[in-house]
């Protein structure tokens, strides 16, 4: 334990080294160069859009649709220093329509009750300009997020993401070491690639289980992307784990988030790589990523019935571009898209996942800011996991499997309202439970 956390300090203590070093670097060697050089290049950053989040799997709609103005007096007096705020703002409900409510204390799944969820996020980035760094970035988010059944969020007012991003060779390896939230780095789950589409069907939550960070917690993580020839790519981080009990206890251990390295929790390795072939006039978008992630912190195996190390998850994702229907907005147009994830099954009470999806996006010409989708999945549950609780004279369900559909509709500039609708076959493991259709509301405001 005390060797993990000397070796995650001495990362990130290196990589701030070299950020700083590169950047007095190159304030001494400006006198030579300008000797021997034409003027550099203007600034990359000419608009408040290169201050956004950057080097993910997932993207933030641009600052131009904000509800302010990227030319507002505002955006452009922070511009003058390098510096961008924005703030998220988003709110949630979702209920069965199949059944009465429970009553609080046997509630076992999302809506299983009328749940409400409230979430608001700043966000400010900074290009360290006043270090002479380009292609590089200070990142700081924080978050108040609510909701009504605890285990669905959990309820934190913490830190979100603190880390500093740098890109090398026009951003071909870009390095980000910090307090990163890595459901945005990784995987790729979000339907559209867009974090403003929010009723977009169930996703697989092995790689949570597993122990990456994800919305509303951060840990602190060392990534590094490489991009390669022809569309590839190759990431990497190196994370300390979440909680092995989950959201909720990692907020109870670590409610501010900046606490380091809690007792038990140890490294997460997180290895991608992929092949993404952006859309254009010319292409359709193809986007295909697999992944191995192993924890070295102790969980509870079920098999046993001790805490053992050794947690894993592999998963693999493609999603393709079948049709476009507007060359000069090369990404309209339907796509195709499927995912497999496997996780320990004695670790972890789902054990593996399974999901197809169609989307369209600009579904009307009227439209073009729209996303519809429909998305089937099915998870499977632990057998070891089950076969325990059956012992214990529990009800089970072995398997769940789901059928959504939702409709982001992009109302108003920074504006989305998503709506969904989800039938659920087996909606959580124990207790049994009928077969769910649930409704689910979000609305959520970029500003």
């Amino acid at each position: 334990m005390r060797d993990q956390t000397l070796i995650l300090k001495r990362i990130l203590t290196v990589t701030l080294l070299l950020w700083l070093g590169a950047g007095m670097l190159s304030r001494a060697q400006t006198a030579k160069a300008e000797q021997e050089l034409p003027d550099p290049p203007a600034p990359t950053v000419d608009t408040t859009e290169a201050l956004n989040y950057v080097g993910g799997d997932a993207a933030m709609p641009p600052f131009s649709d904000s509800v302010i103005d990227p030319d507002s007096g505002f955006r452009r007096a922070l511009f003058r220093h390098g510096v961008s705020l924005r703030m998220i703002t988003q709110l949630q409900y979702a209920q069965n329509m199949l059944d009465a409510p429970v009553p609080a204390d046997e509630q076992a799944y999302i809506g299983q009750r009328p749940f409400e969820g409230a979430m608001v996020q700043p966000i400010l980035t900074a290009d360290l300009r006043q270090l002479h760094l380009r292609q590089s970035q200070l990142y700081i988010g924080g978050v108040w997020n609510w909701v009504s059944w605890n285990p669905a969020g959990p309820k934190a007012l913490q830190l979100w993401d603190l880390y500093l991003y740098k890109g090398f060779g026009e951003n071909r390896v870009e390095v980000k070491a910090g307090y990163i939230s890595n459901g945005l780095d990784f995987v790729g789950f979000f339907v559209g690639g867009s974090t403003a589409a929010g009723a977009q069907g169930v996703y697989a939550i092995l790689p949570y289980e597993v122990g990456m960070s994800y919305f509303p917690l951060t840990t602190p993580s060392l990534n590094v992307r490489i991009r390669g020839p022809k569309n590839t790519y190759f990431t990497t981080a190196a994370q300390r784990s979440l909680d092995p009990m989950g959201g909720p206890t990692e907020v109870e251990r670590n409610h501010t988030g900046f606490r380091f390295i809690p007792k038990g929790d140890k490294l997460l390795s997180i290895n991608e790589g992929g092949y993404l072939r952006a859309s254009s006039a010319d292409e359709r978008e193809v986007w295909f990523r697999a992944g191995y992630m192993h924890n070295s912190t102790a969980y509870f195996n079920a098999a046993t019935g001790g805490m053992t190390p050794g947690n894993m998850c592999v998963y693999a994702l493609m999603d393709a571009q079948l049709t476009q229907t507007n060359r000069e907005h090369a990404n309209r147009g339907w796509y195709l898209g499927g995912s497999a994830e496997t996780a320990s099954e004695k670790m972890n009470p789902y054990a593996r996942y399974f999901e197809g999806r169609l989307y369209k996006e600009a579904p009307f010409r009227s439209r073009p800011g729209d996303t519809a989708s429909v998305v089937f999945s099915r998870t499977n549950n632990s057998k070891y996991f089950t076969d325990a609780l059956v012992a214990q004279g529990k009800t089970v369900s072995h398997a769940a499997t789901t059928l959504t559909g939702s409709y982001s509709l992009h109302v108003s500039r920074g504006n989305y309202l998503s709506l969904g609708l989800s039938y659920v076959d087996g909606p959580t493991i124990s207790p049994s439970a009928p077969d769910a259709l649930k409704v689910m509301v979000s609305w959520n405001l970029f500003m």
